[in-house]
């Protein structure tokens, strides 16, 4: 898509209050290549105010040698940056170099750089995110548990190479405010972990000069944000990380009276946001189950930091966090597998820990029922990681051990706010089903930035052990075919209308026309168990059609039928999409289909059309194909079922299962 397409794509989706609000940053941004508005020079601090320190006491349990070992590979210079394992970057490496295609962003005015074009920064992702400074705090982590001052020492020079590198407002790293805003995060840890005021970096002469370059890039980063909020269309989860960055480094260092106005305005946003973005009954607006996980770790930081610091969040705000926790419990099979609903990044906002086995939403339901006392949330969670030894100190480990166990699961079955749905039986135990039906809308905002095509599909583990899957992500900025792919209805367990979407990509984070799913009908107890919705994605095809799909889950037989049906007048071309996790073997015939499992056999017919076609790693057209982590994919069983209807016609698929001895 060219540059002017996507512009008058974004256009289309503007009011008129954003674009006179665009008109007028566009104006600011001319303004600053003069100067103006500007902090080139930040005010002397007040070196007598500092917030109280909110990190754990070098926490008991903490697995230092896994700390160490981290902090290790990064002096000697090999980065872990999404899919490329041990980059040899040098230590410090070069901010302004993307590291994985070698491509050097322009030293110009930061928000004058067009950081969308591959051309011109390479790939922005892998560009940013070593300037999040994750690694920062893995070096203060390391300092703090070994005492050894190479890690302090090593924290300090990679900062200042930082500073020489990237100059107030020059570079690609001065163009994003959610950037900053995560590094002012970063930074917050890494000051608390290397002892704040006191550390011995700021000791002598050269020790101050380097206290204020690192202060006077802290007032410069939140003077950034505040002129720069991403508002309107935009106003997703970047604005939310952005009063979250604002927020901390105004309550870890009030050393300017501006902080005091920062915090409060901050707060406002905060508290606003957490009630705006996510329905009342947990379900983040932007439906993308892993961005849920990112504005549900701001919360809790800012909460932690914030009550250390005597800055209280209101009820209203934390009754949101717990909603959201229901939420992610309510998703979380038996084995601990959460749909890949919508986009997902892989970023996590500060990294305190290198446990092998870390899961952010295990790591979140176990902070959460710190919290709230939930000891439901505590036998989802399994154990108490290392980054909530950090926030809750030796404190939370005796708050955790004192939460009384559990009773047998009973999740939340529906989120009629959020769209999603349950049926299923025995849940938590070896039997379990759990199947998530998507009735939601496409996303949140006029360009529902992290949304898939995915209405009326679902997902289905048995035994804890997932079956139907949603297939992920995979790519952002770049590789436009697997962009379009992962997010497009073929890429999920729902029916497509001749070959296209259900909802019109209008660029890697925008769509244009929208589909509206609808719930006709929920009954998720009992031995019938049915959910049924219906969405007009499709009515803006010449000939229209509503496709309503309907689920019966007869928990006597383990079996589940799916009635598909699609109602037009004229002829259509359909494709019914069922994509299977990667320990599933699937084989089979014309309209029957065998899907073997570690802990159970599934059964799948259907009649439709000339018979099923099994794909694994095809590129054209992509199929088979799924993507756990950012960058990465692979190989996975699509079955497709496809053929011509005319008229209104229904497509039945039955689903039986049978679990194995163990």
């Amino acid at each position: 898509m060219t540059s002017l397409a996507w512009k008058l794509n974004r256009l289309k989706l503007m009011g008129a209050p954003e674009i006179a609000w665009r008109v007028q940053q566009l104006l600011q941004k001319k303004a600053s290549k003069f100067g103006l508005g500007l902090a080139a020079r930040a005010p002397a601090p007040d070196l007598g105010r500092f917030g109280a320190a909110f990190v754990g006491d070098a926490a008991a349990g903490v697995d230092q040698g896994a700390v160490c070992a981290a902090a290790d590979a990064v002096l000697a210079g090999r980065w872990n940056v999404f899919a490329l394992r041990g980059l040899p970057l040098g230590f410090p490496p070069q901010w302004n170099r993307d590291p994985k295609t070698g491509t050097v962003a322009p030293m110009q005015l930061g928000k004058l750089i067009d950081y969308r074009s591959e051309r011109v920064v390479g790939d922005i992702k892998y560009l940013w995110e070593p300037s999040r400074h994750l690694e920062l705090v893995t070096l203060a982590l390391a300092w703090r548990l070994s005492g050894e001052r190479r890690y302090a020492e090593g924290a300090r020079e990679l900062l200042q190479s930082w500073f020489a590198q990237c100059p107030y407002a020059q570079g690609v790293h001065w163009t994003s405010s959610l950037e900053l805003a995560v590094r002012l995060l970063n930074w917050t840890f890494a000051w608390q972990l290397l002892g704040g005021k006191d550390s011995f970096l700021f000791e002598g002469e050269g020790g101050q000069r380097f206290l204020r370059q690192w202060l006077d890039n802290v007032y410069q980063h939140c003077h950034f944000i505040r002129g720069y909020f991403s508002r309107h269309s935009s106003a997703n989860n970047h604005l939310f990380g952005e009063y979250m960055g604002l927020f901390v480094a105004a309550v870890n260092w009030p050393c300017w009276p501006e902080a005091a106005r920062w915090q409060a305005l901050a707060q406002r946003g905060l508290e606003d946001e957490a009630l705006q973005q996510n329905t009342a009954d947990g379900v983040n607006k932007e439906q993308a189950i892993y961005y849920q996980h990112e504005v549900m770790d701001m919360m809790l930081l800012c909460q932690r930091i914030g009550a250390v610091n005597g800055v209280g969040f209101s009820q209203a705000y934390r009754q949101r966090l717990e909603r959201l926790a229901e939420f992610v419990a309510a998703l979380m099979d038996a084995g601990g597998h959460v749909p890949m609903t919508g986009d997902a990044d892989d970023a996590q906002m500060v990294r305190l820990g290198y446990e092998a086995d870390w899961c952010p939403y295990r790591s979140l339901l176990a902070s959460c029922a710190l919290l709230f006392g939930r000891p439901d949330f505590k036998a989802k969670a399994g154990r108490l990681d290392d980054k909530n030894r950090w926030l809750f100190g030796a404190a939370g480990a005796a708050r955790w051990d004192e939460l009384g166990a559990a009773g047998p699961e009973q999740p939340v079955l529906a989120f009629p706010q959020g769209g999603y749905y349950l049926l299923g039986k025995d849940y938590g135990q070896a039997g379990e089903v759990r199947l998530v039906a998507d009735c939601a809308p496409l996303g949140y905002l006029s360009i529902a930035a992290h949304g898939h095509a995915d209405a009326l599909a679902f997902t289905l583990s048995l035994g804890g052990e997932e079956f139907l899957i949603d297939p992920g992500t995979y790519a952002y900025h770049t590789q436009k075919l697997w962009r379009d792919y992962f997010r497009s209805t073929a890429a999920h367990n729902t029916v497509q209308v001749d070959g296209q979407d259900q909802s019109e990509i209008g660029g890697n984070f925008m769509w244009l026309r929208k589909a509206t799913a609808r719930l006709l009908a929920h009954a998720p107890t009992g031995e019938l168990q049915v959910f049924e919705g219906e969405h007009d994605g499709y009515a803006r095809l010449a000939d229209p059609v509503l496709h309503r799909r309907k689920v019966e889950f007869d928990s006597n037989r383990n079996a589940l039928v799916v009635k598909d049906i699609l109602e037009c007048r004229g002829e259509h071309e359909l494709a019914l999409h069922w994509h299977f996790a990667e320990g599933c073997k699937a084989q089979g015939t014309r309209s029957q289909l065998s899907i073997e499992g570690e802990r159970a056999r599934l059964n799948m017919r259907c009649e439709f059309g000339a018979g099923v076609e099994l794909l694994r790693c095809s590129e054209s057209p992509p199929a088979g194909w799924i993507s756990r982590k950012f960058d990465e994919k692979a190989g996975i069983s699509t079955a497709v079922w496809r053929g011509r209807i005319v008229g209104t016609t229904e497509i039945v698929t039955v689903l039986e299962w049978q679990f194995k001895a163990h």
